[in-house]
């Protein structure tokens, strides 16, 4: 009778361990499978480090170096009068961000330095490539899209174009009228595929429309690219930078994008892909942002690029 009870007891104590474990078992379960579920919807934490190394991505410090120098750009748009020396460096003075010495000899005397955009000069960059790409001629501005707005008297109203206000005079007397640039009708050519593929977030157009600052400084950059015959993949790789130097929070947002999605650090993505509208288009970069604020992602993007104004 002894050994009935015992084992009968030994049997009670076996269920309520085995008991006790499956719950134990089930509820770790149920606090795995909340944790895996949940993961996607918990912020994603970045430190100041990371933060900083991906800034550097986009704005590298040392900067970013095309394979041309400025040549005699700058005394042919003072001699041209698309620029006017004084009121150029207004803006800057009162922007306090008065021009250095070496981008005043850029402007009176040329220079045979090969041209980098960093985090220091990109403003000054924006409006003197603003100015040699609403100067040149080209068939861009004088038979492409922007053009079809109101032909010659309307094409003064886009913000490219009006919002110019540092010429001597009427900045449309100097609208596609000076050959600052020499190119062939291939370089031509090229310039146009290149630009029709190249967007920018403050609008849905293309360069190959300039009808902001944007994108009128970055025709120019190309045109000269072109004449100095860069290929296409180096044109486009230029482009990705300008952009990221021009438009820092949206290419922040990208480079984390695609280092989240992809696993590829900005030197990695295709420059013609993330130029695309699909991702630097307003559109394209506003879908990226919401699919960033989706994963967690959101954070204040560092410095914002120079406006549509002067």
């Amino acid at each position: 009778m002894k050994k009935i009870k015992l084992v009968y007891g030994v049997i009670v104590i076996s269920v309520l361990i085995n008991v006790v474990l499956v719950a134990k078992l089930t509820l770790f379960k149920e606090v795995t499978l909340n944790s895996i579920l949940n993961r996607s919807k918990d912020p994603v934490v970045t430190t100041k480090k990371s933060a900083n190394d991906l800034f550097e991505q986009i704005n590298p410090e040392k900067g970013y170096e095309i394979n041309v120098s400025y040549g005699e750009l700058g005394p042919l748009m003072i001699e041209s009068g698309i620029i006017d020396l004084e009121k150029f460096k207004s803006v800057y003075a009162k922007s306090n961000q008065p021009l250095t010495p070496q981008q005043e000899e850029i402007l009176n005397s040329g220079s045979s330095e090969k041209i980098i955009i960093d985090r220091d000069n990109s403003y000054f960059l924006l409006n003197f490539f603003w100015a040699v790409g609403l100067n040149n001629k080209s068939k861009i501005l004088d038979e492409g899209e922007i053009i079809n707005y109101g032909g010659r008297s309307g094409v003064g109203n886009f913000a490219s174009t009006g919002g110019w206000s540092l010429a001597r005079g009427d900045t449309m007397n100097y609208y596609s009228n000076k050959k600052l640039i020499s190119l062939t009708p291939d370089q031509e050519k090229l310039v146009y595929e290149v630009t029709s593929n190249i967007f920018r977030p403050c609008c849905n157009n293309s360069t190959a429309f300039p009808d902001c600052n944007h994108g009128m400084a970055l025709l120019g950059v190309m045109q000269l690219m072109a004449a100095n015959g860069a290929t296409e993949q180096e044109m486009y790789e230029a482009g990705k930078y300008f952009n990221a130097f021009w438009f820092p929070g949206t290419y922040y947002d990208l480079a984390q994008y695609f280092k989240t999605k992809e696993g590829l650090n900005f030197s990695e993505i295709d420059s013609k892909l993330i130029l695309s509208a699909d991702y630097s288009s307003a559109t394209g970069s506003q879908n990226i942002k919401k699919w960033l604020s989706e994963q967690g992602l959101v954070e204040e993007p560092p410095k914002s690029g120079g406006g549509c104004g002067v």
